[in-house]
């Protein structure tokens, strides 16, 4: 764990302690568990778009995409009758033509990341609503799915099953990102692409692998997600959902400029989001404000990440100088 994961961890630990000194009720166990479902959901989410930061790209589209690949997951196993284990890679990759699309307008058309998938957001929500006609998308009563129902939003001993997902999902995620070759790549772009692309490095499959992990990772949380809500309105489900993503990520130490952060650091980034959404709804704040509340993190997240930038740099300037010959400093 780097400085900022442990900073970041006992930050949670803190606010944890004042909450449940304000209201006892946090520490219940079905508080506790629901909690730790929507730190599963929204961690899967998260750990995807960290990959497309880390570039120092973004992704503003998932939230449209959780909407239209949840309603066509939905529709395949309760409309059209494709077994849940054909839908659920079909939908998988779906995810991943949709992170190749926004690869390819990004390093082959040169497109800004914002542009490409601001662009995404409006097509596949509107895409999403045509296809349902703006209906809404569900399961018929008496429809259910046991095997996937327990996968998705089940519980063993406990603990919800998307929240072990996950933490299974983060390990794989940790070991790409730290422990690759294309880990350090991604690493490396979203130091300096052009010094990448000198050194050898393909940096544009590198990027488009980074879209495309997102995009995978994105029609997952679609697809739990949809289980958990078991109804989709295309016009609201999944809105604003890339603001939890991208606040989980500038929280857990990721540089909007690129280049820096942990997947340890995005999961306890989304762990203190669902706190403070959970502190929201015990202090009987107006759901209102959750926006509020979310920009505010997005707000201080990135005026920390300037300031620890800035006073890096002058720390690397001081002892780059200290460590000239007092002949040269003269």
């Amino acid at each position: 764990m780097t400085k900022k994961d442990i900073g970041l961890l006992i930050l949670i630990l803190v606010v944890g302690a004042v909450v449940t000194v304000i209201n006892p009720r946090f520490l219940l166990p079905i508080n506790l568990a629901n909690t730790a479902n929507l730190v599963g959901l929204f961690g899967i989410l998260s750990m995807g778009e960290a990959f497309v930061i880390i570039t120092g790209g973004i992704d503003l589209s998932v939230g449209s995409v959780i909407a239209l690949l949840g309603v066509l997951f939905v529709d395949l196993i309760a409309n059209r009758g494709v077994p849940w284990m054909i839908a659920l890679p079909l939908t998988l990759a779906f995810g991943a033509l949709i992170g190749l699309a926004h690869g390819f307008f990004i390093t082959r058309m040169k497109l800004p990341p914002f542009v490409v998938t601001l662009c995404g957001l409006l097509i596949y929500r509107g895409v999403a609503r045509f296809y349902t006609q703006d209906g809404t998308a569900g399961f018929a009563y008496g429809v259910s799915f046991p095997e996937l129902e327990f996968i998705t939003a089940g519980r063993s001993f406990g603990v919800p099953n998307s929240f072990v997902a996950m933490i299974i999902l983060a390990i794989i995620m940790w070991v790409v990102l730290h422990r690759s070759v294309f880990g350090r790549y991604l690493y490396a772009v979203g130091k300096n692409e052009d010094a990448a692309k000198y050194s050898g490095i393909r940096t544009s499959r590198v990027v488009t692998f980074a879209y495309v992990i997102c995009g995978v990772l994105t029609a997952l949380s679609a697809i739990y997600f949809a289980m958990y809500t078991r109804s989709i309105s295309p016009a609201s489900h999944g809105n604003f959902y890339e603001l939890y993503a991208i606040a989980a990520a500038v929280l857990g130490g990721f540089s909007l400029r690129g280049g820096e952060g942990s997947i340890i650091g995005v999961i306890l980034g989304t762990v203190l989001l669902q706190e403070l959404q959970n502190l929201v709804n015990l202090l009987g704040i107006p759901s209102s404000l959750n926006f509020a509340v979310m920009g505010g993190v997005i707000l201080i997240g990135v005026l920390i990440d300037q300031q620890w930038g800035t006073f890096r740099n002058r720390r690397k300037i001081i002892d780059a100088a200290n460590a000239m010959p007092e002949a040269t400093r003269k």
